[in-house]
């Protein structure tokens, strides 16, 4: 059995990988740490886990878990992470977080997008960019993950393809993303609650938002040039799941069954991935509760534009089942294990 210990275990994200764990078939939960709520009943902060985990939450160190844990989940904020890190916690355990402290490969553009400092910048190229799909052969030999968000995960997957195979502009591309609430956490904020959110829709962190480098990073390994795009994301009155509409220019020659090959090619075999093919428009309430991504797309040739969407969970295939999956391929378990769940509607 992988001893597993979870940093953060009281977010909605920390929440969300007790749950999937606990039904994994290979691991053996070691500890859930929560300062916060440090000495309380699990099941009494999440009472869905009533009678299934009742064991208290602790307020356990890093180095402390790293002894005894193969793998150490942190669902923690920027900078919790990389600043109490090191090569001697890396050899004792396996590291998959799921903030943004190792995502970005050049320290001084995670400073600039985050307003931190860096606390172990000689890590950042120890770690692997953690989209499943895409890296899973560095993933495996890897002892530090960068889980990536959930913004960024429809939003790459969804593009891929396009932009590996040379199919679009690049400078053409603009990203339309919406969220559920709870993709802004579990703090306690007025601008999170119910009354602000319900029947609403607003824009937030335009030509601003800290998920853009991330994208752009990704996007621009896949294309072998440089990528700069416009994000916009939006809140939505849901509690969970990301749908992206990504707009690009057709380059000269390509054709909607070239499209449809390139999807094919990439994630024709992926398990998670669901092509629903071209004309059809994922909806977030079809993969709610599961690890699935949806894509969908429309070749306009009216405009010479392509307009590609994506749907997924973004507490699980945008964060915790992502997670789980890094782990599986870590140990080299079936990919899908303990992520079977079908969608909830």
């Amino acid at each position: 059995m992988i001893k597993v210990g979870i940093i953060g275990a009281t977010g909605y994200a920390g929440a969300e990988l007790t749950r999937i764990l606990l039904s994994h078939p290979d691991v053996e939960i070691v500890s859930l740490v929560s300062k916060s709520y440090a000495g309380e009943r699990f099941s009494e902060i999440y009472g869905n886990l009533y009678s299934v985990w009742d064991e208290e939450c602790s307020a356990e160190e890093l180095g402390d878990l790293s002894v005894k844990c193969d793998v150490v989940f942190t669902a923690t904020p920027q900078g919790f992470l990389s600043s109490r890190l090191d090569d001697e916690i890396l050899s004792q355990t396996k590291i998959i977080d799921l903030s943004a402290d190792y995502r970005i490969s050049d320290v001084s553009v995670y400073e600039q997008w985050y307003g931190l400092k860096h606390g172990s910048p000689g890590l950042i190229d120890k770690a692997v960019y953690g989209l499943c799909e895409i890296h899973r052969d560095k993933i495996i030999a890897s002892d530090l993950i960068a889980n990536p968000g959930c913004y960024t995960t429809c939003s790459i997957l969804t593009l891929y393809p396009l932009a590996k195979d040379g199919l679009i502009d690049n400078s053409t591309i603009i990203i339309d993303a919406k969220s559920g609430v709870s993709g802004a956490g579990r703090g306690a904020k007025v601008s999170n609650l119910f009354c602000e959110v319900n029947e609403s829709c607003k824009a937030y962190g335009v030509a601003s938002h800290r998920h853009t480098p991330e994208i752009e990073e990704q996007l621009s390994l896949a294309a072998g040039e440089q990528i700069v795009l416009n994000f916009t994301p939006h809140l939505i009155p849901m509690n969970r799941g990301i749908l992206v509409s990504a707009y690009a220019n057709i380059l000269d020659g390509v054709t909607p069954e070239m499209i449809a090959d390139s999807y094919s090619k990439y994630y024709g075999e992926e398990h998670f991935i669901r092509l629903l093919g071209p004309g059809v428009c994922p909806e977030t309430r079809w993969v709610r509760g599961s690890n699935f991504v949806d894509i969908g797309w429309v070749f306009d040739e009216r405009t010479n534009r392509i307009i590609a969407m994506g749907a997924l969970d973004n507490l699980i295939k945008g964060a915790a089942g992502q997670a789980v999956q890094n782990m599986n391929i870590i140990f080299g378990l079936e990919e899908a294990a303990g992520l079977e769940m079908l969608p909830v509607f």
